[in-house]
């Protein structure tokens, strides 16, 4: 009998689908070919003579699990890491952050500054992600070289941005973006991110889901972030920021609302009768003190809720794991009750959830045949993740970034055993240190 040919065969000692039941298959086996899972079986009833696979990771002490996805960030602004910390957001972004993109955003800084943290990521277990920057040919670039699937966004502003000078022409940006990258790769979707209704015209949140409509792609917008924006929107347009994006028509499934942390009940129906998707941000929010999103009563009401983490700037890391911690703990402060955003539900939302967000739940979010073969392998031989009586709960309350051995993305290992693979780390760091030299001695003068 021929033998079925992979091209990666792995086993393990836990392996958590994410599929709607969750099941928890002890001693796996899962078998990849042309970038997808073929088979997933215990290893008992796995037999050689079937199968033989041009690479194998035999991995005892392992937990197998779906790679994680980061439904918000901000990848270039890792070159501004600790720039301005302890601040409010409005004066950090107009006196810091708005300044200091206007002197040094260039291609240069966008393409290394993303692909340093797509290393962060990759090395932390997280397989995709939703960006929304300027230069973003050089997000997307940076996301083909590490072989990252990647959700990558035109910013839109209603000011001069270092990659539109001219704000009339944001279409132009807009449609000469999204031919060059629609149909470029597999791993990489364009998408359209409207900053938000307070640094935007009805005019341009309009235009520009108009815009992603008609090519029937994903538009991201922050949303509520701090009680100062509720109070900008209504006194500009006599509504709060939900209800003057729904008037304006812009909230649909295609929709990804960031942040939402000051919504009413009225406007958290109106979400979710609109079918929005969130991305929550915790460690964000929490660092700027905006405040605690209402998540456990959006999903009360059905939204699907996702984890970002925002950019290096505001929070200052990648980890979902670390975004994980917080979410759970957070919430049951915020509600008193220890009982609310149980384990399994908070990774839920770093996987499956986080894949619904971006459109991608047919391809990723949970370890099924037929599906991409994203995931990552953590290492369970560590003393914090000893005894393990539940894996869920390690997951969210022991495991950190550091844990994952290993990170497949579509079916290529672009980690092993810690290390990159996809791409000359080491270098990419360097580049980073001579660009922060540059944005240091701006700062002296």
């Amino acid at each position: 009998m021929a033998k079925t040919e992979l091209d990666l065969l792995i086993r393990g000692s836990v392996l958590l689908t994410m599929r709607e039941e969750e099941a928890v298959i002890e001693n796996p086996v899962v078998g990849i070919r042309n970038g997808k899972i073929v088979l997933i079986m215990q290893n008992d009833l796995f037999t050689e003579e079937e199968y033989t696979a041009r690479k194998v990771l035999d991995r005892s002490n392992t937990l197998i699990m779906p790679g994680l996805v980061n439904t918000h960030t901000h990848l270039a602004m890792s070159c501004f890491r600790g720039l301005a910390d302890d601040l409010p957001l409005m004066a950090w972004l107009h006196e810091y952050i708005f300044p200091a993109e206007a002197r040094h955003v260039n291609p240069e800084m966008v393409y290394a500054g993303s692909l340093l943290a797509m290393a962060e990521m990759i090395l932390s277990g997280t397989t995709t992600f939703c960006d929304g920057y300027f230069f973003v040919d050089q997000v997307a670039r940076a996301a083909k070289d590490a072989g990252m699937r990647a959700v990558v966004c035109q910013g839109f502003i209603d000011f001069p941005t270092p990659d539109t000078s001219d704000p009339s022409r944001q279409m132009e940006t807009a449609e000469r973006f999204i031919g060059t990258w629609k149909d470029a790769s597999p791993l990489i979707q364009p998408a359209l991110f409207c900053h938000s209704p307070y640094t935007c015209s009805p005019e341009t949140l309009v235009r520009i889901k108009e815009a992603a409509r008609r090519e029937k792609i994903l538009y991201v917008l922050h949303l509520s972030e701090t009680r100062e924006e509720v109070s900008l929107i209504q006194d500009c347009y006599g509504k709060r920021p939900a209800l003057h994006l729904h008037n304006l028509d812009v909230l649909d499934p295609d929709t990804l609302a960031v942040h939402c942390v000051w919504l009413d009940k009225e406007e958290q129906g109106v979400l979710a009768d609109c079918g929005v998707r969130v991305s929550h941000t915790p460690q964000s929010n929490m660092k700027l003190a905006a405040g605690i999103a209402p998540v456990p009563a959006m999903q009360a009401l059905g939204i699907s809720v996702s984890l970002g983490t925002d950019g290096s700037a505001s929070n200052n890391d990648l980890d979902l794991f670390r975004e994980m911690d917080s979410t759970a703990k957070i919430h049951k402060v915020a509600t008193g009750n220890p009982a609310v955003m149980d384990a399994a539900r908070v990774v839920r939302m770093a996987t499956s959830e986080g894949a619904g967000a971006l459109g991608l739940q047919d391809r990723i979010g949970s370890l099924e045949v037929g599906k991409a073969a994203d995931l990552i392998i953590l290492d369970l031989n560590q003393p914090h993740l000893t005894p393990m009586y539940h894996p869920f709960s390690h997951l969210v309350y022991a495991a950190s970034g550091a844990d994952v051995l290993t990170t497949v993305i579509d079916g290529n290992v672009v980690m092993e055993n810690r290390k990159i693979l996809s791409f000359d780390l080491e270098a990419i760091m360097r580049e980073v240190e001579k660009i922060a030299e540059k944005i240091r001695k701006s700062c002296r003068k």
